[in-house]
């Protein structure tokens, strides 16, 4: 279970009395903290800081454990924050400053120096957020009462993009083939998203997978087959089509179980050995959280990944979605996203259905895929370039719709949304800004999640919305 530390910040000027309290409250407050927290992360408490060398060696537990994904710290006291240089220097997870106290309300009736001294985060915090402010130390600030409903939410946001971004740096990506032939916003420098944000990109032949594929048995794809039945409507009678599926979703849930695989791409320019484009087979894998990037694009396909793990335990659907198609009715202007097969079961507003409809690219058999309508809701849409000195991710504001009217001869999934403020800034602002035609799109995250992952990983940061205005877009020029 990925756990917080609470760190917590005072000194020895103060006497053993005054630690011992410190001590006592810090103690308390984890375990009010775990208590809240507890379905999403673990609260654990460390001992108090009050040296240089006992924060080095606390910030060391914090960096060691593998089960850690951050720290919450704060301070009690006052706590002289050069103490604090050596061991922020050596910290390598997320850090939340939590700026509160022990006490909800102040005892106006016995208030005395001795409470002034053991109670003064207002004193401490302030001393601590300098610290990390001149050493440039990404983090996130809460501020509120630890026991209150809303101070709790904002720790819980908190650990969710830690797990996402602790996530992020084990994630080992699959790219079967390369990058499509001449495109370029889906390509990128696998090295340096290594460096900023652990993904670990390798290129496996498409034959790695075939030599698999080749070996599935009978009763592996009955398996398959059964649980497509299961959670999909069998719309086809082609259903040798759609075992091909079924052998293929099973090739690639060996080759990621071996390779401990989170993502992975594929691209219709590299399918030898395999009769169809895989669509239900990826389909299938990201309804189970595995990430996707079409046409060899490994930074949609970790960045799903990624946000998915941090939309876990949300309400909503988060995946890979492509830019389509317009409908331009003046003043009703809409998007149709979608793509040629994969877009994750997730965004599916009623059952989907399994059809085998011709394809039109790639030169192989018609494959089988999953058709259904989108869901409805407010959401984001998010996107990563590189920008050749450095990532930046592009966060919109959109609106998922109900389609106006039926598409009986479109064979994909449909989703519709509408840009925000308005159709123009929406599509300039994406445009200006070098935003690519895959990405991710959820229901269950808000531009605040995107913005803290974007805060504590050092990514820049573009958003677009209705707060966007004709300066914004001037400035997203360049």
């Amino acid at each position: 279970m990925s756990k917080l530390y609470f760190l917590v910040g005072s000194q020895d000027l103060y006497g053993a009395e005054t630690l011992k309290q410190v001590a006592a409250d810090n103690k308390k407050m984890a375990k009010f903290m775990d208590s809240k927290l507890k379905d999403t992360v673990r609260v654990e408490v460390l001992p108090t800081v009050i040296t240089s060398d006992s924060c080095i060696e606390q910030i060391r537990t914090v960096n060691n454990d593998p089960e850690c994904v951050g720290v919450i710290t704060w301070m009690h006291t006052f706590s002289p924050a050069k103490m604090w240089i050596k061991g922020l220097q050596l910290l390598q997870k997320p850090l939340l400053h939590l700026h509160t106290q022990a006490n909800e309300k102040l005892p106006y009736a016995t208030i005395d120096m001795d409470f002034m001294n053991l109670n003064q985060a207002a004193h401490g915090d302030r001393e601590y957020g300098f610290i990390l402010s001149r050493l440039r130390i990404p983090h996130e600030v809460v501020v509120g009462y630890y026991e209150h409903e809303d101070t709790i939410e904002a720790i819980r946001k908190f650990a969710r993009v830690a797990k996402a971004i602790d996530y992020s740096k084990h994630l080992r990506v699959a790219m079967f083939g390369n990058n499509m032939r001449d495109v370029a916003v889906t390509d990128g420098d696998r090295v340096e998203s290594q460096i900023h944000f652990g993904w670990e990109t390798n290129y496996y032949a498409i034959g790695d997978l075939v030599a698999i594929y080749k070996k599935v048995t009978a009763k592996e794809i009955d398996a398959k087959m059964a649980e497509y039945k299961k959670k999909y409507t069998m719309k086809t009678k082609n259903i040798d089509a759609v075992k091909e599926q079924a052998r293929m979703e099973v090739a690639l849930d060996k080759f990621i179980e071996k390779k401990s695989i989170g993502a992975f791409t594929d691209t219709f320019q590299d399918l030898h050995g395999l009769k169809q484009l895989p669509g239900i087979a990826a389909q299938n894998l990201m309804a189970r959280g595995i990430g996707f990037g079409p046409e060899g694009d490994y930074k949609t396909s970790a960045l799903s990944a990624v946000f998915m793990k941090m939309a876990e335990g949300l309400k909503g659907s988060t995946g890979f979605i492509e830019d389509y198609t317009y409908d331009l009715t003046a003043g009703k202007e809409l998007e149709l996203a979608s793509h040629m097969l994969e877009v994750p079961p997730a965004f599916a507003a009623t059952k989907p259905e399994i059809d085998v409809i011709p394809l039109g690219i790639g030169n192989k058999e018609d494959p089988a895929r999953l058709i259904f309508d989108g869901v409805q809701g407010d959401a984001i849409q998010v996107c990563i370039t590189d920008m050749g000195d450095r990532f930046r991710i592009i966060c919109a504001d959109i609106e998922l719709v109900k389609q106006p009217k039926k598409m009986p001869k479109l064979p994909v999934a449909r989703i519709m949304f509408r840009l925000k403020p308005d159709f123009k800034k929406g599509a300039a602002g994406w445009l200006y800004a070098g935003g690519a035609h895959h990405a991710v799109v959820s229901t269950a995250l808000t531009r605040s999640d995107i913005e803290m992952f974007c805060r504590l990983t050092g990514t820049e940061l573009i958003t677009i919305g209705d707060d966007t205005t004709d300066e914004d877009l001037a400035r997203y020029r360049f």
